[in-house]
């Protein structure tokens, strides 16, 4: 085992979800660590992360999430903040500006880092 620089040209393509583009720096048994990049005005897909927690630090925009019954509760997330999100939580996100968001994503978990579904429960 050896300490490793991912550079921006080294990042892969992440699992999709409509409205966002996510890209894969490190991807290990436990652990999987990326960039997302959202759409100006857009709504992601319904999705969640299996059995991996993330942990969400906004770099630019706002970001907007939708989760709980009905995907009723929403919060928001501004450059600077971070989000956590628990394992198997249903829920999108949305940019509702005019610029694209960029945040940094960590979860850590096992199995599909993605798993894309209809809508909340």
């Amino acid at each position: 085992m050896s300490v490793t620089v991912i550079r921006p040209e080294d990042r892969t393509a992440g699992d999709p979800t409509a409205g966002m583009i996510r890209e894969e720096a490190v991807a290990t048994e436990g652990m999987w660590a990326g960039l997302v990049h959202t759409e100006p005005n857009m709504a992601s897909g319904w999705h969640h992360h299996g059995d991996h927690e993330s942990v969400i630090h906004v770099l630019e925009g706002t970001l907007v999430m939708e989760f709980g019954p009905g995907g009723e509760t929403r919060l928001e997330a501004n450059a600077g903040d971070f989000v956590h999100v628990p394992k198997g939580t249903v829920h999108r996100e949305s940019n509702p500006h005019e610029t694209e968001g960029v945040a940094i994503v960590v979860r850590a978990g096992s199995g599909p880092p993605v798993v894309n579904v209809d809508g909340p429960a």
